[in-house]
């Protein structure tokens, strides 16, 4: 029987095959009950997965040791997960109601843009962006909005939501197509 301890070793040391195991065979149906639960941008359990991994294993700023690495072994590695992947849900939701009241949200930069203007970036310059972009529905909106140069009603009737949602998922889609603009060095 393997104990808690190594397995976290295993996927602290990114040995491929504990972590395919624990985190993507043994631990699934727990994924998959969050993933069931909760709205996230995922597109599959697996994304759910992929993106809970990268946020246990990403540093923090301030302590410079990931959240696994912190992890004190005060309970069960599996329960842990649990609560990491529900709190992450969680905080995704609450970044959400702060866009839908109209707040910023609190961990956002100050600064960036609040339209999204694109007409000064070469044509080439914004498909090598947008297929950067991790979210096919964040590309898909930016295409139809910036490029086609459809109106909101339209956009959001050709991605099939409500203007809510639509609202909501286009203030996400220019934040993410502006972090890969930065990332790609074009803004």
């Amino acid at each position: 029987m393997i104990t808690d301890q190594e397995i976290v070793k295993g996927i602290l040391c990114r040995d491929v095959a504990m972590t395919k195991q624990y985190l993507y065979i043994e631990y699934y149906p727990l994924f998959k009950s969050v993933w069931n639960k909760y709205y996230t941008d995922c597109n599959s359990c697996v994304e759910f997965i992929n993106t809970i991994y990268v946020y246990i294993m990403t540093p923090g700023p301030q302590s410079g040791k990931s959240p696994l690495e912190s992890f004190g072994f005060r309970c069960h590695f599996v329960l842990w997960l649990k609560i990491v992947a529900e709190n992450y849900c969680k905080q995704l939701f609450q970044k959400r109601l702060e866009i839908a009241n109209g707040s910023e949200p609190t961990d956002r930069n100050v600064g960036e843009p609040s339209t999204l203007d694109i007409s000064s970036i070469n044509h080439r310059d914004i498909e090598i962006v947008l297929a950067q972009m991790p979210n096919m529905r964040y590309r898909t909106l930016i295409r139809y909005r910036y490029l086609e140069e459809k109106s909101n009603e339209e956009t959001a009737q050709l991605l099939g939501m409500s203007m809510d949602n639509y609202y909501n998922k286009h203030k996400l889609a220019k934040e993410q197509f502006v972090t890969t603009l930065k990332k790609e060095g074009i803004c």
